[in-house]
């Protein structure tokens, strides 16, 4: 302890208020502990005040003046103009309500909240720093603590955040004007919903991928769709380069990037001989990955294991190699979703309270919010085979959805694999109108053992979207009546 400090003392000591942490100290306060939550920023960590949340509420307002001046096929004609400012501001109202909403929660079911940064002391004690001149520190002592101080946007050589014309992800989303051109590094899941969107209110988008494709991780048959989209609205890609530096051009700056194993303009196949890329932008934006916010910890005052890239390793209750010390959310490494992270607080609240939990991974949905969204849960066709299951396979286009055509949204598809001796769920991946919403109906299957004969013997309403998964499946049995049967 230091001299001067303040001790106090709590049975869970939560790290970080995001969707992890939060969730994590709600659970632990229901469950009658005593629980500190620590958060030295803001209620609601990166996804409700930088990421999830303002990402998708500009996705959506910018996804509905694009369609508003674009629906002369259904013979509306309009011509919006953006003001991102507003927009921004908008998006920031929501997110006010919902990390004022967070701590209300947080206090209602009993959770000390505390601001602040903590370090650990010991494997038993953190110091807990207040911010400001005089603000001093205090010494806290916990039976149990739960990290869940999340990530970071990855920081490349030469891009620089604190450079006005270089961002990330979070400053993209503060933006109060629209940038006439912007390069994207990154066609990862963030650059690709970013890229959607500055396309959207009338910026030039130009995307460099180091790898061959948009969208890596993902089946390039649900990938293909999102990258067509993409090209329509206008946004360009360069494959296999790597963003090398920037400079001021001009009245606005120009990147370079050098091919990696080669490099194509729009294509997803990499050509061997490349020159390096210039490209002219107002503003260039890295959204290269994340990294864990684990290195202001002070972890190895505590003993306490990370891997090379600063992950916190867990296991299937969430403890690190200390048995009274757990990690949730992005700081645990993969899945990095935020929905994962609120399981995984949840679990670790409840294995500290004694109750029988555990993590289960294989109904863990992920979603991207492009245009068209995706929505993956479980194995894919791949994935199931190299299991060793033999599997069926069905699919359903949107094209033959009467309701995706009465919405002006017809691409992509859902398909469904399973097993194909018990006919069990085994994964799905959608690619279309909100994959995002339709793709928990396969999730819940697959969590309870559903079968092939269980979806589609579930009446769907009609005209809805859901029907295409009941379409999907009665696909991989042979009966489909709205496409063709393989």
């Amino acid at each position: 302890m230091v001299v001067g400090d303040i001790a106090t003392g709590t049975d869970v000591l939560v790290i970080g208020a995001g969707p992890a942490g939060y969730v994590a100290a709600i659970r632990a306060g229901q469950l009658d502990l005593d629980v500190t939550l620590v958060e030295k920023d803001a209620y609601g960590g990166t996804c409700l005040n930088h990421g999830c949340i303002p990402s998708k509420a500009l996705i959506h307002a910018s996804g509905l003046a694009h369609e508003a001046g674009n629906a002369e096929e259904m013979g509306i004609y309009a011509d919006p103009a953006i003001d991102l400012e507003g927009m921004v501001g908008w998006k920031d109202g929501i997110v006010d309500q919902l990390t004022g909403g967070v701590e209300k929660l947080c206090k209602a079911n009993g959770v000390n909240l505390l601001e602040g940064t903590a370090h650990f002391a010991d494997e038993n004690t953190v110091r807990v720093s207040h911010g400001g001149d005089g603000q001093g520190s205090e010494s806290l002592e916990f039976e149990h603590a739960i990290i869940a101080t999340g990530s970071r946007p990855i920081e490349i050589p030469n891009f620089d955040y604190s450079d006005e014309p270089v961002l990330n992800s979070r400053q993209a989303l503060a933006l109060d004007s629209v940038p006439d051109s912007l390069v994207i590094v990154g066609a990862g899941y963030i650059g690709m919903e970013l890229a959607t969107v500055f396309a959207k209110i009338g910026t030039d988008v130009t995307v460099i991928e180091m790898l061959d494709e948009a969208l890596p991780g993902f089946d390039p048959a649900v990938a293909r769709p999102v990258k067509k989209r993409a090209k329509a609205l206008g946004i360009d890609f360069h494959f296999g380069y790597g963003a090398s530096d920037w400079h001021e051009h001009g009245d606005g700056i120009r990147v370079e990037a050098e091919p990696t194993d080669g490099a194509a303009a729009d294509g997803g196949q990499v050509e061997e001989t490349a020159d390096t890329l210039e490209l002219d932008a107002d503003k260039v934006l890295v959204a290269v990955g994340r990294a864990p916010v684990s290195d202001t910890l002070e972890l190895e005052a505590a003993g306490i294991e990370t891997d090379d890239q600063g992950f916190i390793p867990t296991d299937d209750r969430a403890r690190t190699n200390l048995e009274h010390i757990f990690a949730v959310g992005d700081v645990a490494g993969e899945p990095m979703l935020a929905h994962a992270g609120s399981k995984e607080g949840q679990v670790a609240a409840e294995v500290i309270a004694g109750e029988p939990a555990a993590l289960d991974y294989q109904a863990m949905p992920a979603a991207v919010f492009t245009d068209p969204e995706i929505g993956t849960v479980g194995m894919t066709e791949a994935e199931a085979e190299e299991e060793g299951f033999e599997t069926v396979v069905g699919k359903f286009p949107f094209q033959a959805s009467g309701r995706a055509l009465t919405t002006g949204h017809t691409d992509g598809f859902v398909k469904i694999v399973a097993d194909a001796d018990a006919g069990f769920v085994l994964g799905a991946q959608i690619v279309g109108p909100e994959a995002s919403e339709l793709i928990a109906e396969l999730g819940l299957a697959i969590e309870l053992g559903a079968t092939l004969e269980d979806v589609a013997a579930t009446i769907h309403t009609h005209p809805t979207l859901s029907e295409a998964v009941m379409e999907a499946t009665e696909n991989a049995l042979g009966h489909a009546i709205h496409t063709l049967n393989r």
